[in-house]
């Protein structure tokens, strides 16, 4: 069984930024008002932001599939999930219904069952 490497922890960290950064490009436009928001988009620091961390989260995550198994590796990018909500809930203020901790308990449970499973002989 692999151990899990710290760098690892990069890829829902980084999607998590990646999705901050977005959500204020769009909150920025959607501000201006007006009918180029897409250009106010492209052209906004935060969406250059976030391009520059999907970059990134590109190079880690090609690193944690060519020392994973895709079946493996890909619930690492569940913990997002996690990351996003408490973000939306401490940095945007947005409500966090018991329903959505509880469903994002049991995505957490199933990624642990997942990274935890032994391969069968």
């Amino acid at each position: 069984m692999k151990v899990m490497r710290p760098i690892w922890l990069a890829v829902p960290l980084l999607n998590t930024a990646q999705q901050i950064l977005l959500k204020q490009s769009a909150e920025d436009a959607g501000s201006m008002g007006g009918d180029n928001w897409l250009l106010q988009i492209l052209s906004s620091h935060w969406f250059l932001a976030a391009v520059a961390a999907e970059i990134a989260c590109f190079a880690i995550w090609m690193k944690v599939l060519s020392e994973l198994d895709l079946s493996k590796a890909f619930p690492l990018s569940a913990l997002s999930y996690l990351f996003i909500m408490a973000v939306a809930w401490l940095v945007f203020g947005e409500a966090v219904p018991l329903l959505q901790l509880v469903g994002n308990g049991l995505i957490l449970g199933g990624v642990w069952c997942i990274a935890t499973a032994a391969k069968e002989t």
